[in-house]
């Protein structure tokens, strides 16, 4: 399996959780209790990490073998 190849799983689990964040977003909107929103905006601060690394992987496999692409630093060597 080529790095190409695993662009469309990380692509989904990019929406997955970018549905899920807007999920608890509504759900503390909603939430009259300090608690939970603190404990929902603690969940969705690691989701969006989560997420940004997902979608960072999917550009980085789709144009990996791409002549003169500049690839992140964050996952070079």
């Amino acid at each position: 399996m080529t790095l190409q190849e695993l662009s469309p799983a990380y692509r989904t689990q990019a929406f997955i959780l970018r549905t899920r964040i807007k999920e608890l977003e509504a759900l503390r909107r909603q939430s009259t209790s300090a608690s939970t929103r603190e404990r929902l905006q603690d969940r969705i601060r690691i989701l969006s990490e989560l997420y940004r690394e997902a979608r960072d992987l999917a550009t980085l496999t789709e144009r990996y073998y791409e002549r003169g692409y500049r690839r992140n630093g964050k996952y070079t060597l």
